[in-house]
């Protein structure tokens, strides 16, 4: 007996469609968030160093508190950033609960980067940066930019004097765009 099924309808076949959901509701992802946090702490960062003693040189671990982080989160979870970020907006009805969640790990990561960073157990520069933060400075003044055709422009014309502060320019505008750039925190999507 020949088949009588027309076109590609082979995946009808399967028992079931798509990978069974690894967290069917809130609690169970909350439950997850919490064994996060809690191998976090239990597993801090080692830092080999070496003490000077009465017995001579010595070398030691010292334990160094680890930065939750929303990538990690989601590794420890086996879920992508992507999957995260559709979750933090889900109104379909079997996560409808899962934003609330989600607002509240975050919550728990940036606060654990917050209080590290303050304590001097974290990277204050580096935790700033993830979490946006930076330090307002007030300037008086405005410049008024508008769109520009790019166009060579001969650079030879200039003394070596007036290259230099063009290129002390050029360079701080980069770092400029640079720093607006790396802005987007761990926690955005």
């Amino acid at each position: 007996m020949t088949d009588k099924r027309i076109g590609n309808q082979f995946w009808k076949l399967r028992s079931k469609h798509g990978r069974d959901l690894i967290f069917k509701d809130a609690d169970k992802l909350r439950e997850a968030c919490i064994e996060y946090f809690e191998w976090v702490e239990d597993n801090p960062l080692l830092e080999q160093r070496i003490f000077s003693t009465k017995e001579g040189v010595i070398t030691g671990d010292v334990e160094k508190m680890r930065a939750m982080t929303i990538g990690g989160l989601c590794i420890f979870l086996d879920i992508t950033h992507e999957t995260w970020c559709e979750w933090r907006t889900s109104e379909s009805e079997s996560k409808k609960d899962f934003p609330e969640v989600i607002k509240w790990a975050d919550e728990v990561i940036r606060t654990q980067k917050f209080t590290g960073a303050a304590a001097n157990m974290l990277n204050a520069n580096i935790i700033a940066r993830d979490l946006g933060l930076k330090e307002a400075i007030e300037q008086s003044g405005k410049i008024k930019t508008e769109a520009v055709e790019k166009q060579e422009v001969n650079l030879d014309i200039l003394s070596d004097e007036e290259f230099e502060s063009y290129e002390k320019i050029v360079n701080k505008l980069a770092d400029e765009v640079e720093s607006r750039a790396g802005t987007e925190t761990d926690s955005e999507c």
